[in-house]
């Protein structure tokens, strides 16, 4: 069994990475096992019903072969190290499931000897939890760069979610703080994986295997080094339509690790809120990266990425709530996808004013500069007024990094991502 020092070491080690959430794996139990992955997610932080679901974030050995400048569990940082056995972690994971202390299972690990010697170790130790220890939970796998491609398909039928991050925005940083990666070998097993599932999904025999049934995710870090915002969204851009990615995660850079080419000072969560607010644009809303952030440009601070837009782009506006199509509702600031469906809806029936909008829960100090209802306009057609009280409500948002414990009311925000 695993004993506390070690656990402590492991569980400590995987903190800073984020790239876990919401699984939209559906899985229900079976007959003789235990656990189950339901269609609302197991994560981490908090389903759509309001759920808080907690899951076992683990290393399987903090003992790293690699010297990322960033990762405090790098070969030359002076840290306690520990590894557990894959039997060690699958009787962790089933004791504290039965005490009802979590509800699934992320694991990640250092690279410990070679990739494909850890890689083989997560894979025992997920097919040891289905097969021998019949567990049917939420598993979230954190795989192995420049592992064997055998590995990683067959770890791929095992598991609910994997996730390969792409830790920095472009090559020439990974070759700087992370010499021992390169841009195509954190890229090539995402291609792999993306291109496996969709051959899988295209079968016309009806008993398909499972494979990655929550797809994949990643994670980028946030101001360890010098790419803009433009640069990092349109990577974004590029990794959710090539490999078809459930979610990218923005990691605001700490200072836990110094060293004279990392900044002395934290990124800033301001910063990484912006991401998660223009990201969800991209994903819910129909924008493109270069719409909300140019080449070598960054996001604004004073307000969010949906009204620097519109700001920018005052010939679309104001638009008439009762005659507005779908995608001009959607740019409207103050109006998020929930609200614009309910619009839709409603005005099928009757001609809306501002009353009824208020009770849809639009947000009316952001939406009144932007839209008419029935001709009528209330804000304000002064620019400087208009940004200046934009930026004052923008004061008023709550951000935080997402991290295991997060605010019930911030989490829930960056859950519905409305704007």
């Amino acid at each position: 069994m695993l004993d506390c020092e070690r656990l402590k070491i492991l569980t400590e080690s995987a903190k800073y990475d984020v790239s876990c959430s919401s699984s939209g794996s559906s899985r229900a139990a079976k007959k003789g096992g235990i656990g189950n992955a339901s269609i609302g997610g197991i994560c981490h932080s908090f389903t759509p019903d309001g759920r808080c679901i907690s899951l076992l974030k683990i290393l399987m050995s903090n003992r790293c072969t690699y010297n990322c400048l960033y990762c405090p569990n790098r070969a030359e940082a002076d840290v306690p190290r520990a590894s557990a056995t894959p039997d060690e972690i699958c009787e962790l994971v089933i004791a504290f499931y039965k005490r009802n202390y979590i509800e699934g299972l992320f694991l990640s690990s250092a690279v410990e000897r070679s990739p494909d010697f850890t890689m083989e170790r997560m894979l025992e130790t997920v097919i040891k939890l289905r097969k021998v220890y019949n567990f049917n939970g939420y598993i979230h796998l954190k795989g192995i760069p420049y592992a064997d491609r055998l590995l990683v398909s067959r770890a791929a039928q095992y598991v609910d979610r994997m996730s390969y991050n792409v830790e920095l925005p472009s090559e020439k940083s990974l070759k700087l703080l992370a010499p021992q990666k390169s841009k195509e070998g954190l890229l090539l097993p995402m291609k792999q994986l993306a291109c496996e599932k969709k051959a899988i999904g295209e079968e016309k025999n009806k008993k398909k295997p499972r494979f990655l049934p929550a797809g994949q995710t990643t994670q980028m870090i946030i101001g360890a080094s010098p790419e803009n915002d433009g640069q990092i969204l349109r990577l974004s851009e590029a990794m959710y339509r090539k490999f078809s990615l459930k979610r990218v995660y923005y990691s605001s850079y700490v200072p836990v690790v110094r060293h004279t080419l990392l900044p002395e000072k934290c990124t800033g969560l301001l910063r990484e809120h912006r991401l998660y607010q223009a990201d969800w644009l991209m994903r819910f809303y129909g924008f493109t990266a270069s719409e909300i952030a140019g080449e070598g440009e960054n996001l604004p601070e004073e307000y969010d990425p949906k009204c620097a837009w519109a700001l920018k782009n005052m010939q679309f506006f104001p638009v008439e709530i009762n005659k507005a199509p779908l995608e001009a509702l959607l740019r409207v600031p103050g109006i998020g996808t929930l609200g614009a469906y309910k619009i839709l809806k409603a005005r099928r029936y009757t001609a809306l004013n501002f009353e009824d909008l208020s009770k849809m829960r639009i947000v009316l100090k952001r939406a009144q500069h932007f839209i008419t209802c029935n001709g009528k306009f209330f804000g304000t057609q002064n620019d400087s007024s208009l940004r200046t009280l934009l930026a004052l409500e923008s004061r008023e948002e709550k951000y935080e990094q997402l991290s295991l414990f997060s605010d019930p009311e911030i989490s829930w925000s960056a859950l519905t991502g409305q704007l």
